[in-house]
């Protein structure tokens, strides 16, 4: 297969998925590992993609955010996986966080049959929370049109009124060095208030937000359990010298 046909296939499986997978890609394209670290590198010297631990995933500056839209849409089986695992953790009677994250999003088809109380400040979950006759409470403040976050300074003060047994957040980016990670200093110090409050915080992340970093800092990686899915063995012991991990197939 000529190097144009390989890029060509890298760049159409980005577009449809967000994130590529290495091994995914010699299958693919019946070509040596070596090679395809090769193309990956040349994309990204082109700015067509960013290299990631075992793939590459689109090439977002640190302070731009895709919309729900396009998130809700990308790596969906892995964060199906992730939000079932993140369900069975939750007992009758908590009382929860949901941030405006696609991840945690889907978590509602599987909270159904759980007794809890949320608090979210997601514009996207209250459908299906009212759906299921979910006990429920809005943050108010400002509308984030792009992710259908509520933001600001109302929403944090609001938040604070609230104590949790466990939240469950979305994240930008993961760096066992810098730390979590999120385009928005407005939904970041959200984020931030929520892991205060919350006994037990729990990260939802696919793989493909490992070693990314953008503008805002959330916490240090210590500072929540992680929720991610098909991590390899290196990285995965580098995360619990760290802090939890909870890794689900997908």
């Amino acid at each position: 297969m000529l190097t144009a046909e390989r890029h060509q296939i890298i760049l159409e499986l980005l577009t449809d998925c967000g994130v590529v997978d290495l091994q995914g890609l010699v299958h693919k394209t019946a070509a040596s590992e070596s090679t395809i670290r090769r193309d990956l590198a040349l994309l990204e010297e082109k700015g067509l993609l960013k290299r990631i631990h075992g793939g590459a995933t689109l090439p977002y500056s640190k302070i731009d955010e895709p919309d729900m839209r396009d998130k809700s849409t990308k790596n969906l089986q892995a964060k199906k996986a992730i939000a079932q695992e993140a369900v069975s953790l939750i007992r009758d009677g908590d009382c929860i966080y949901l941030d405006a994250g696609s991840t945690v999003s889907e978590m509602l088809p599987y909270l159904e049959a759980k007794k809890v109380v949320v608090v979210t400040n997601g514009l996207m979950h209250i459908d299906a929370l009212m759906a299921a006759k979910i006990p429920t409470y809005l943050l108010g403040g400002r509308i984030k049109g792009n992710t259908k976050a509520i933001v600001g300074s109302v929403a944090q003060e609001n938040l604070k009124q609230y104590r949790f047994d466990k939240c469950f957040l979305g994240i930008n980016g993961i760096d066992l060095q810098l730390g979590l990670t999120t385009p928005d200093p407005e939904e970041g110090v959200l984020k931030k208030i929520a892991m205060s409050l919350a006994e037990e915080a729990y990260v939802l992340a696919d793989k493909s937000k490992f070693n990314e970093t953008f503008f805002s800092k959330v916490g240090e990686v210590s500072e929540a359990i992680l929720i991610t899915n098909n991590l390899d063995e290196a990285l995965q012991k580098k995360i619990m010298e760290k802090t939890k991990v909870k890794v689900v197939t997908s």
